[in-house]
């Protein structure tokens, strides 16, 4: 069992290793980065089976037993976050055999993206505070090293303020942690769920919980904490930004739901109320700096912002259903805007540009191309029967339910809002004629790179298929992953041991 848990983060890690002395060889370097993320996948499968037959698994490194050691934990909500991980892996390594270029694999491309994969699996597993922290920062790390791989003007401009302001957020969650372990003495945690409801000093709890709020706020990029995101995320390589729109901000949003359910108590009122008001405003003025942009990378890094927004939405309303919809909506949105990335880098290829004004015509060269991007788009707008529609209107039942009906204007003004920002790009880049006449067919790309290309976008366009048309059997997983975070006892027993939910106090 403990192997099996360690593997998600350790197999990315071997296999950075193993592609560094293979840079000078870019097949066999993005090779070597396939079969790991290939193997990855098949252990995220494996755990997976393992938590939805058995409840939430716990392996404990060295044998120390927890809250002493180091715990790595996998319930539901962890589980699916680490298949969706290894999918988007995978599919980001094959696009970039054909978007990265010599240059950038040489100066070991392959190796920092298995290392970032690694930090996003390695903050799903793990079951203490310090460990996560340990795991963003190699997040970080390996995204700053991506970010600026190949040495560009505007990279370095974007990488610096990428992490002037992600620095900003470890020196929080390093004070966070510092004064949650001066509270209780721990920072397992399972055992904070315990120890934090024993601490008589509500006004340090408190502020315990804004602190959190602001150091994981500005990892996943919420109101008003998100200017680093649209800085930066349209500097690097696509398949770069495609990574990063796909898992890096919904790891903050997985630390704030994992914390906000798990570690401080429920009756915090006052801390789901800000994360209400953040959630409201994120979807705002993300999806209206997206309606301002003209230039198609920048538009979805602004729709990131606007969709992290429903997923904070879920955690604020706090209810079975409306967690429900957190996890539905995070696994669409990682899935889609994955996707979206990655077909603004083919439209880039075909057309030489990603302004507006510069391209068209890309239905003529590719409706191949065009309806992958219709399903991913729409569905990012909440279009029955794509998946989306299905994450949407769990978040607005959750709503409705709590007589949150402003709450419930807003999304559907942002649903609305975003359906424009891709009707947009759908006139554009796919519908006009190219300003200058230049166009290429995607048959006209070699046969290899065309595969490479295509592949990857067409698996991520089934997969929200397959969410919208067949919903049932994930709204029962994802009601299955609510109630497991709003009531932890299975949590609790598989990390500290049968019986120890009795203690959970007024949890």
């Amino acid at each position: 069992m403990s192997w099996l848990l360690a593997l998600p983060f350790l197999i990315p890690i071997f296999t950075a290793l193993a592609a560094f002395p293979a840079r000078g060889r870019p097949l066999l370097c993005g090779s070597i980065s396939i079969c790991g993320c290939v193997l990855m996948l098949g252990i995220a499968i494996a755990i997976m089976i393992l938590v939805e037959t058995g409840g939430p698994r716990a392996a404990q490194m060295g044998d120390w037993a927890a809250p002493f050691g180091i715990t790595l934990v996998a319930d539901r909500l962890s589980a699916v976050m680490l298949l969706i991980s290894a999918i988007v892996g995978l599919c980001v390594s094959l696009f970039s055999l054909s978007d990265i270029d010599e240059k950038r694999v040489k100066l070991g491309f392959h190796s920092f993206f298995q290392l970032l994969l690694a930090g996003v699996c390695g903050s799903f597993i793990t079951g203490d505070l310090f460990n996560l922290y340990v795991w963003f920062e190699v997040m970080l790390i390996a995204s700053f090293a991506l970010l600026v791989l190949g040495g560009d003007r505007i990279q370095l401009d974007g990488g610096i303020k990428y992490v002037a302001l992600n620095l900003v957020s470890t020196l929080l969650m390093l004070t966070s942690i510092g004064m949650i372990y001066g509270l209780t003495g721990t920072l397992n945690m399972a055992q904070l769920h315990i120890s934090l409801a024993t601490v008589d000093n509500p006004v340090a709890v408190s502020a315990l919980a804004v602190l959190f709020i602001s150091a994981f706020g500005i990892k996943a990029a919420i109101f008003p904490l998100f200017f680093w995101l649209p800085a930066s995320y349209h500097a690097p390589p696509v398949a770069v930004t495609a990574v990063f729109a796909g898992l890096l901000t919904k790891v903050g949003v997985y630390a704030l739901i994992r914390t906000f359910t798990l570690i401080f108590p429920t009756d915090l009122g006052f801390t789901h109320n800000i994360l209400l008001g953040a959630a409201l405003l994120t979807m705002l003025t993300g999806v209206l700096g997206a309606a301002a942009q003209y230039e198609f990378r920048k538009i979805l890094a602004f729709h990131i912002i606007s969709q992290i927004g429903f997923l904070v939405l879920g955690l604020a309303l706090n209810s079975p259903l409306a967690l429900a919809g957190s996890v539905f909506y995070m696994v669409h949105n990682i899935v889609a805007k994955t996707n979206l990335f990655l077909i603004s880098g083919t439209a880039q290829r075909l057309t030489g540009s990603y302004e507006l004004s510069e391209i068209g015509g890309v239905y003529q060269a590719s409706p191949l191309l065009s309806t992958f991007f219709f399903i991913a788009a729409f569905s990012l707008a909440g279009f029955p029967p794509l998946s989306g529609f299905w994450a949407k209107l769990l978040l607005l039942k959750a709503s409705m339910d709590q007589a949150a009906y402003l709450v419930a204007a807003v999304a559907l003004i942002t649903g609305a809002l975003t359906l424009y920002s891709m009707s947009k790009i759908w006139a554009e880049v796919f519908w006009k004629d190219h300003p200058k006449s230049y166009c290429s067919n995607l048959y006209e790309i070699p046969r290899t790179e065309r595969l490479q290309r295509l592949l990857p976008v067409a698996l991520l366009a089934f997969i929200t298929l397959g969410l919208g048309l067949v919903p049932e059997p994930f709204i029962d997983y994802s009601l299955g992953a609510a109630n497991e975070l709003l009531e932890p006892r299975k949590y609790l027993d598989a990390v500290l041991g049968e019986g120890s939910a009795q203690y959970t106090g007024n949890h």
